[in-house]
């Protein structure tokens, strides 16, 4: 079973969530949170397999108790709810570690699937996120020198995939790009991951923006 945590101000969206969820075999909603405090501490307790983590609310907003619920140590994978006119919390989310993003207006569909890719240790950034996110790293300062640095680790087969994961194609399309076998491409994702240190193809996106890898409109 997949467990799971809500953590919303609004207790009809909760109810709604918590619905969704429960109709699924594999999915277990195992607790609830109405603000950001109350978050950190339940999932802190239960230490669930993902959260699902409202940005907005009362007291302590989403975007800090992310921050104290990864800088915890515990197994748990954050996804934030967002709405389409939050895109500084989106990208400051995404440069706090988080696993996903899903817009609150996002079918049924998406919710359950986002649920078991995050929990299936991949990351999770909404379509209709990301022009969004990319440009909020075009409007970032310079580079940021120790992850440039940090991209001589690479092999040069290995730079092109993690260019092309930052523009969001999937493995069977970077395989298509690159003429290598699905299985060959997710190796080499893998080894991205690996040597940069990174959780999953969300912070991989992060990086290679802040590292000056990609910029929006090329490489």
């Amino acid at each position: 079973m997949i467990r799971v945590v809500l953590v919303d101000d609004q207790a009809m969206v909760r109810t709604g969530l918590r619905m969704v969820l429960a109709a699924e075999p594999d999915i277990e909603v195992v607790g609830e949170a109405a603000d950001g405090a109350a978050g950190v501490r339940v999932v802190t307790d239960l230490r669930p397999d993902v959260v699902l983590l409202d940005v907005r609310m009362p007291g302590m907003d989403g975007l800090e108790a992310a921050r104290r619920i990864l800088a915890a140590d515990l197994p748990t994978r954050v996804v934030v709810l967002t709405t389409f006119d939050e895109d500084e919390y989106v990208t400051a989310a995404l440069r706090a570690g988080v696993s996903g993003f899903l817009l609150k207006v996002a079918p049924p569909e998406d919710l359950v699937a986002a649920v078991r890719t995050v929990a299936a240790g991949q990351g999770l950034l909404d379509p209709a996120v990301t022009l969004r996110v990319i440009e909020g790293y075009a409007a970032a300062p310079s580079p940021d020198p120790v992850r440039a640095a940090a991209l001589a680790g690479l092999t040069e087969r290995e730079t092109d995939v993690l260019a092309l994961v930052a523009a969001g194609l999937s493995n069977a399309e970077i395989a298509a790009r690159l003429y290598l076998g699905e299985a060959t491409v997710k190796t080499h994702v893998s080894r991205v991951l690996l040597k940069l240190g990174l959780r999953d193809r969300v912070q991989a996106v992060a990086f290679a923006y802040e590292s000056g890898l990609v910029t929006p409109g090329g490489r």
